[in-house]
């Protein structure tokens, strides 16, 4: 956290301006503003972030188009229209979008958006990726010197259902409410993403999906992995959900639940912002949640 420190305190005196700004004939795209939260020893800071929107991209982690816990499922289903809108907007400000399905990456093997990141050239890595990276299976555990224990209990996998469902790999592709458009790439490989963002000069990655206390946190696309490459990242924290179950530890709701993982990350790990800042509009809330969740 400490090395987001000088970027959010520039930026936390300064009026919050609308995230979508009227650029002139010719003229450059304007910068990407993001009201920013963090979390600090002495409690939480609003700050604002300045970005180019040539150097930042979006990377969208294991929507999939089924899950074996009905109610994730039935989540992803809610929240992949949300996050096609904020692809939307955001490539209309230039931003490149980074489609990350983990494990499914042979269904798009014919697609121009999966070429254009198998064909990027490869970069040199600053620190060794995961084991197994070239499956999309490493996982990026957290540094405990870092980052301490979620505050949430998933060890059962976090199935919410009434009656749990049972285990099984029940995802072929990205859900297809979330459009893959001409300039996008696909990739589950954090040594592709890596060469996507070398090659485009990407030093900021604004990173949403699900399950924000397993995959958007610990795959080799993640967050964690985006941050042991030097990147400055930010989690869109209203496009995320968690597997959670609420008769696990804490013993809270499901949505309290992704609001601890949330705080968490905004205290060990980065900053979050709301999708309004790619939209303008109000932000997305799952139908069930309750008010101020």
């Amino acid at each position: 956290m400490s090395r987001f420190l000088p970027l959010l305190l520039l930026g936390a005196l300064s009026p919050v301006m609308p995230a979508l700004l009227p650029a002139g004939s010719g003229d450059p795209a304007p910068e990407l503003v993001l009201e920013a939260r963090s979390r600090l020893h002495e409690g939480v800071r609003e700050s604002v972030l300045r970005w180019e929107p040539h150097r930042t991209a979006i990377v969208v982690i294991d929507m999939w188009d089924d899950h074996w816990c009905r109610s994730a499922s039935a989540r992803v289903a809610e929240l992949a229209p949300a996050i096609d809108a904020a692809l939307h907007a955001a490539r209309q400000r230039g931003i490149f979008i980074v489609h990350a399905p983990s494990s499914v990456t042979a269904f798009y093997d014919d697609t121009p958006q999966r070429r254009l990141a198998l064909e990027a050239p490869e970069a040199e890595l600053p620190i060794p990726l995961p084991p197994d990276r070239r499956w999309g299976t490493g996982w990026c555990w957290p540094d405990p010197e870092r980052e301490p224990h979620l505050p949430i209990d998933d060890t059962d996998m976090g199935c919410d259902c009434e009656n749990p469902c049972t285990i099984h790999a029940a995802w072929t592709r990205q859900i297809q409410a979330i459009r893959m458009e001409e300039g996008d790439a696909l990739t589950d490989d954090g040594q592709e993403l890596y060469n996507l963002l070398q090659q485009r000069d990407i030093r900021q990655v604004l990173v949403m999906g699900v399950h924000l206390n397993m995959c958007v946190l610990g795959r080799p696309t993640g967050i964690r992995q985006l941050l042991a490459f030097g990147r400055d990242v930010v989690l869109v924290r209203d496009l995320t959900d968690t597997m959670y179950n609420p008769r696990s530890n804490p013993r809270v709701s499901h949505f309290d639940g992704t609001r601890l993982v949330v705080e968490h990350v905004e205290r060990h790990c980065c900053p979050s912002v709301l999708s309004t800042s790619l939209t303008g509009q109000p932000p997305f809330r799952f139908s069930a949640a309750p008010p101020g969740s």
